[in-house]
């Protein structure tokens, strides 16, 4: 009957954590915790179970060091994994709702988890009666043969700090390579950095590569954005006119499409007297990189109305091609 009982321990442990973990999901301030305590319930009474059932059990002096090193070595083991998570999961909150300054990429988050596992191995192997001191003296030593044969990997891993650190990029930054990628910045992991291109498509970058890249972020220092519209004109145009149009067109734009920046000033600038037009530019406004398309699209679409309705020509290249007959060869 006593073995019954202590065979029940992990059943207990199991509908305990399936039964009641469930509704303390729906509370808000326990389901962090919940979240990170899944499975250890049902670990931590298959522990107890092992341990009661060993002690019923007359074994030899060596069986039994043996025996408790296990338990305390699984036992630490969960322990440490349990608070790897759950400061983990704080960290990426904190992160993304508190601290602007640092981005809450899965790289500060990993490293996290990797500094509490290796604390939980020290303190099990010192628990256990394994000597740490020898062991950090052979890692030292094979250090530098590890650090030869992982240098990509660690190149990639401490340009990733670094690019963390300098505050440059951040996720959800819209950053464009001098090799051309370009896109919205996913994740910064411990090998490579994430891009989201326009096209839903996702663009690995190592990180190496990317600390040592020449980009353009476009939020910073902030992600609005100026648009810049070239606009072509005949010669025949009454100039003053052109301008005021153009700048009617402009500020309704500017007011009316979702994306713009309402309260900006549109600017129109001559700039060149072109081969077959008189060239301008318009200065437009954008909250963010993405709004820039629907605005552009907006205003060049308006503009083309209202320039035919006021009668002002937008001239285009015309080539002649001149056929010689039979006779003239």
């Amino acid at each position: 009957m006593k073995y019954l009982l202590i065979l029940f321990i992990p059943i207990v442990g199991f509908l305990f954590e399936k039964l009641l973990f469930y509704p303390l999901k729906r509370v808000e301030k326990l389901k962090l915790l919940v979240e990170n305590l899944r499975f250890m319930p049902t670990l931590w009474s298959f522990l107890l179970t092992l341990y009661l059932l060993s002690e019923e059990v007359k074994v030899s002096e060596s069986l039994r060091i043996l025996k408790e090193k296990a338990l305390w070595l699984l036992l630490i083991f969960s322990i440490f994994l349990f608070l790897s998570r759950l400061l983990s999961s704080l960290l990426r909150i904190y992160l993304s709702r508190y601290q602007t300054d640092l981005p809450a990429a899965s790289l500060l988050v990993q490293a996290l988890k990797a500094a509490i596992m290796v604390v939980g191995i020290i303190i099990a192997l010192d628990k256990i009666g394994i000597a740490i001191t020898p062991i950090l003296t052979a890692l030292g030593v094979g250090g530098l043969a590890v650090a030869l044969a992982l240098r990509d990997t660690l190149e990639n891993l401490f340009a990733g700090f670094h690019i963390l650190a300098s505050r440059q990029i951040k996720v959800g930054d819209y950053i464009k390579l001098s090799s051309g990628e370009e896109g919205f910045v996913e994740d910064i992991t411990w090998r490579n950095t994430l891009l989201r291109h326009p096209s839903n498509n996702i663009i690995i970058v190592p990180n190496s590569k990317l600390s040592t890249s020449i980009l353009t972020n476009f939020h910073m220092p902030q992600p609005e954005l100026s648009v810049i519209i070239p606009v072509g004109v005949s010669y025949d145009s009454d100039l003053e006119k052109v301008e005021r149009i153009t700048l009617e067109v402009a500020r309704e734009v500017q007011k009316e499409v979702e994306g713009a920046v309402q309260d900006f000033e549109p600017l129109v600038r001559f700039f060149q007297f072109g081969d077959f037009s008189i060239n301008l530019n318009v200065v437009l406004r954008a909250k963010d990189f993405p709004s820039q398309h629907l605005l552009r699209s907006e205003f060049i679409k308006r503009l083309k109305k209202r320039y035919e309705e006021e009668g002002i020509k937008i001239p285009f290249p015309v080539r002649e091609v001149y056929l010689a007959s039979s006779s003239e060869k």
